[in-house]
């Protein structure tokens, strides 16, 4: 078996089973996740009439790269959405079966392992795919805290100029999971400035970009190459996604945009791979793309919600709302393990533990203390499950 296999860390999620296990939730109250980040919404109808539409192409063995017609309405889509020039269908799009796997098959593309000591870079807290992919790619991982108290922003200087120069790939996530941050254009201009230096590749994951509040929609990474003169998108990748924007997570669906010589790159990988996308699928992605009414839907519905939780929370906890995204990333007044293993005992709400998604970097965990929320679950469940939470958090005082 592969060594690098050994060093996988068991998921967030296993981590909370075993946490659970070692007390009996409350069975006369109802249980309520929201620990996980699984959209609850329901399906558009109109997405799934697609998919069964599509059942003919089911005949048919896709190609890697997807239909012209999809590639074709995932540039539009981009182009609408943030303002840019329409990019080329043919080299800078590559539809992808969901973000996940997207995002762990780049490592395997993209790290040299011939070079010495290759490093991959992750903000931390994260997504537990970035450290498995780099690990199983041959490389190290190595972890950027993302603080409160710098507003969560990437601290580069963190990091030794050793490391950066052995650096052929960092992970950022805007919207952020968990703290739902967007990165603003001058924490962009710094990062392709120190991809310049160094020459390692962005992947940009941006699968929470369509859940925000207000008219202010959060800024892309394309959309900031573009603003900073950085048209040919060198050396950066976007990951993007339906499971969110079109409660679809089942479809798994999405795409990577952007440097047109890595995508060729990784399109060959994927070839390989066996990822092509489903017909069906993909006619239900043209049609998911092509509508922005059912998107906008769905903000409305998380905004009611994180209008409601936080004023029942407030009063007890210190909690904002995120500049975007579906998480509430919230300090506990116990620790973060105790806190969700108390709750779930209590009252049968599960959360998830901050420790969970970090790991311990320059001396700390940065998600010590912590706790995430997915507001995913329909506004009733979420409020009587933010009503026993301030319930909870009171009788600790």
């Amino acid at each position: 078996m592969n060594r690098d296999l050994n060093k996988l860390q068991p998921y967030p999620f296993q981590k909370l089973t075993r946490l659970f296990g070692e007390v009996t939730s409350n069975k006369t109250l109802k249980p309520i996740c929201l620990h996980i980040g699984e959209p609850k919404h329901a399906t558009p109808r109109f997405i799934k009439e697609a998919l069964i539409a599509g059942l003919d192409g089911l005949a048919n063995y896709p190609t890697t790269t997807g239909s012209a017609a999809l590639r074709t309405a995932i540039a539009n889509w981009l182009a609408s959405r943030y303002g840019i020039p329409m990019p080329d269908a043919e080299t800078q799009i590559l539809p992808v079966n969901g973000s996940r796997e997207a995002l762990f098959a780049f490592a395997q593309a993209v790290i040299d392992r011939d070079r010495e000591n290759p490093v991959v870079v992750c903000p931390n807290p994260f997504y537990q795919i970035y450290e498995g992919s780099a690990l199983l790619a041959g490389a190290t991982p190595y972890f950027l805290n993302t603080l409160p108290e710098d507003g969560n922003a990437l601290n580069f200087g963190q990091l030794p100029e050793a490391t950066w120069q052995r650096t052929q790939l960092i992970y950022v996530c805007s919207p952020g999971n968990p703290n739902g941050r967007v990165m603003p254009l001058a924490e962009w201009k710094t990062l392709f400035e120190m991809s310049d230096r160094y020459g390692f590749v962005i992947a940009a994951d941006e699968c929470y970009s369509e859940i925000y509040f207000g008219a202010d929609k959060p800024l892309g990474a394309l959309q900031a190459a573009q603003t900073l003169g950085r048209s040919d998108y060198a050396n950066l990748v976007v990951f993007s996604s339906l499971s969110k924007r079109s409660n679809v997570p089942g479809l798994r669906s999405g795409f990577v945009a952007g440097d047109a010589g890595i995508l060729k790159q990784f399109a060959l990988y994927r070839t390989y791979h066996g990822c092509a996308m489903n017909p069906a699928v993909q006619n239900a992605t043209i049609a998911a793309w092509n509508d922005e009414a059912h998107v906008a839907e769905n903000r409305l519905l998380y905004s009611e919600k994180f209008a409601k939780v936080i004023a029942l929370l407030a009063p007890v906890l210190p909690v904002t709302k995120p500049d975007a995204g579906f998480y509430l990333w919230i300090k506990t007044p116990i620790p973060d393990t105790a806190f969700a293993q108390q709750l779930y005992r209590d009252y049968n709400v599960s959360v998830l533990p901050g420790s969970f998604l970090a790991r311990e970097a320059h001396g700390i965990n940065p998600g010590a203390n912590f706790i995430r929320l997915a507001l995913v679950a329909n506004l009733d469940e979420t409020l009587e499950a933010a009503r026993r939470i301030a319930e909870f958090t009171q009788k600790l005082d």
